[in-house]
């Protein structure tokens, strides 16, 4: 049996109009003085200066700091890190996406330790305690806030950096799927597939335990159900916060089990040719769920008994639930209007022994639950160069 060492260190606040009390939360850990990492977007939709009102209003001092981008960089974390060395926060609020969080957790690493954000590359290289942290997702993807890991890109290389620790994770989570209200449609399909490539990745990795087990078959339940309704009915604040609470679930599975292939593949995609990762694993990933059930079917078999009666599951029946389920998440992705082969994102067929290269080296690949080589990603990176009619015939291979 898996050995297990795992403790809630995140409260929960689960919610419509939750986000009223983040002031009071706030109080609660004994700080007075905010620094609260959003983005442009976050604060054109309203939710930041909603944020900072009930911050003031519980007496809390409040500086902010916009200069979030998607794939948070070291540059990034290093601006932030400027104005809390003005401003002496007492807590850090990641309002936002999961770039605005991992970046938070960022800024917290290297203002908290010292150094720089390359010191905290790995796992529990944190040197002091850190100053307590929120969440206020604004998206239902990353789970980040659910995690002590940070994903910070080097400015440089465009190399993703896995920064984890259990110093930093967050104190409090605040899931209020108002929020996400306001998310444009490719955010919530970005997001989405994210969240779903979470729950199946960690589902099937060398580290799963019966702990993961349930934390990823819960997402995944919510998840698989929640995303096709979020789709037809993006006004449907019940849906919302099913793709919340898995997106949560998820980055909980993900904090004792890890995550696999997909995303040691999406990420070179991301590194080279900008590709966003919703996009990128979503792509993957249902190479990587058939390669895999060669071996696991049975594992697949539990996720796709979970969707396989839902009418947009059951029309993708196979008779193998691997593949069923791969073909079940490539229609998810279509349906999220995005691309399902490389050949569409205009990656060049000449670079991808680089790119197989690359995942090599990936961390999270060393989780799958079959071993991977270079040829074994270059496998899976030519099937999905090909069109959506050849991508259909090498799934079901």
């Amino acid at each position: 049996m898996e050995n297990i060492d795992f403790q809630h260190r995140t409260r929960l606040v689960f919610g419509p109009d939750r986000i009223e009390q983040l002031g009071e939360l706030t109080r609660e850990q004994g700080a007075e003085r905010a620094l609260v990492v959003s983005d442009e977007g976050v604060v054109g939709a309203g939710h930041f200066s909603r944020g900072v009102r009930t911050l003031e209003n519980a007496g809390v001092t409040v500086e902010a700091f916009h200069g979030v981008c998607e794939n948070p960089t070291t540059a990034q974390v290093e601006a932030g890190l400027q104005v809390a060395e003005r401003f002496q926060p007492e807590v850090i609020i990641g309002l936002g996406g999961g770039s605005s969080m991992d970046c938070a957790k960022g800024i917290n690493f290297v203002y908290s330790c010292g150094g720089r954000m390359e010191d905290y590359w790995g796992v529990g290289k944190a040197t002091s305690e850190m100053l307590p942290m929120i969440a206020v997702p604004t998206t239902a993807g990353t789970g980040s806030e659910a995690q002590s890991f940070a994903l910070i890109s080097q400015a440089e290389t465009h190399v993703k950096m896995a920064c984890g620790d259990k110093k930093a994770a967050c104190r409090v989570a605040i899931l209020d799927p108002t929020l996400t209200l306001t998310q444009p449609a490719k955010v919530t399909a970005l997001t989405g597939i994210d969240a779903v490539s979470h729950a199946v990745e960690s589902y099937v990795t060398k580290k799963r335990n019966p702990l993961s087990i349930c934390y990823s078959r819960q997402a995944w339940q919510l998840l698989g159900a929640g995303l096709p309704r979020v789709l037809a009915s993006p006004a449907d604040l019940d849906s919302r916060g099913q793709m919340q609470l898995g997106a949560f679930f998820a980055g909980l599975a993900i904090e004792t089990s890890m995550l696999g292939a997909a995303h040691a593949l999406a990420n070179p995609l991301t590194a080279r040719f900008g590709t966003t990762h919703g996009q990128a694993v979503g792509l993957m990933l249902p190479h990587v769920i058939a390669f895999n059930g060669e071996h696991y079917e049975s594992w697949y078999s539990e996720l796709w008994h979970d969707v396989s009666r839902n009418a947009a599951a059951a029309k993708f029946e196979s008779g193998n639930a691997s593949l069923s389920l791969a073909k079940f998440i490539k229609h998810l992705v279509a349906a999220c209007g995005l691309y399902t082969s490389l050949e569409q994102l205009q990656v060049p067929e000449d670079s991808l022994s680089q790119l197989a290269e690359d995942a090599t080296k990936q961390w999270t690949g060393t989780f799958n639950p079959r071993s991977m080589t270079a040829e074994n990603f270059l496998q899976l990176y030519r099937q999905a160069i090909q069109t959506s009619h050849s991508q259909e015939q090498a799934v079901e291979r």
